[in-house]
């Protein structure tokens, strides 16, 4: 076997270990239904914001216009106070509405049901195509929403992936991602970005991580060497 070969299927019983541990902690996920324009415009109401704050902010949209037809024809700015909770409201203000716009542009409707009937790559790149869309917005409305085998990295998942030793600590997120999509089996990407989100929240937080609590750090390799990354 070669030293590659060897590697990969090393990581891919760690990864495995991780998955077993996580879910002993914190139970298997189950995928919730979303449609996928709700799951786009809470994602990027997401960004740079709390959970709390982005679903404050969604659940104000969503009561104040009666659907998305509605929200488009309203200015940004009226917009914009309507997701005031979720920070930085005029840039996602604006990305919602150019978002939603290219949609309607594209399609005749404000719908997203279509990218069901494409291939993995060619619904990631329609989605990386809307205004302020990355990779990380798209994968996250094509796992929960379509059920399609993506793994997103967030800063959570990014940041306890590297401290476990999944991925290399100078990964860029992309990379990251494509990591841990080839050494994670693809039923368990949904179970393994929701646990290590779980994770990071809880124990292997940025600053102060909890070690002697986490169940993960007799595999975790900036736990053995005695370091922290962030």
């Amino acid at each position: 076997m070669s030293r590659a070969k060897k590697s990969l299927e090393e990581h891919r019983e760690k990864v495995g270990a991780c998955i077993r541990i996580l879910e002993d902690l914190y139970g298997v996920p189950k995928a919730e239904e979303f449609d996928p324009v709700d799951l786009l415009v809470m994602t990027i109401l997401s960004q740079n914001t709390s959970d709390t704050n982005s679903h404050r902010a969604f659940a104000k949209l969503k009561s104040s216009y009666s659907d998305y037809q509605e929200l488009l024809c309203a200015p940004e700015r009226e917009i914009a106070e309507k997701i005031r909770a979720g920070g930085l409201a005029e840039i996602k203000a604006q990305r919602i509405k150019a978002a939603l716009h290219k949609i309607n542009e594209d399609t005749g409707s404000i719908s997203l049901s279509f990218l069901a009937d494409l291939g993995k790559g060619k619904a990631a790149e329609y989605l990386i195509s809307l205004p302020g869309v990355g990779l990380k917005t798209a994968s996250v409305v094509l796992l929960f929403a379509f059920g399609m085998p993506f793994m997103p990295v967030d800063t959570h998942v990014y940041r306890v992936s590297r401290r476990l030793g999944l991925v290399p600590e100078d990964a860029s997120v992309k990379r990251a991602q494509e990591i841990l999509e080839e050494i994670t089996p693809p039923d368990k990407y949904l179970s393994l970005h929701l646990n290590l989100i779980n994770h990071g929240r809880r124990i292997c937080r940025a600053r102060n991580p909890r070690h002697e609590e986490c169940a993960l750090r007799f595999i975790c390799c900036f736990y053995l060497r005695g370091t922290s990354l962030k």
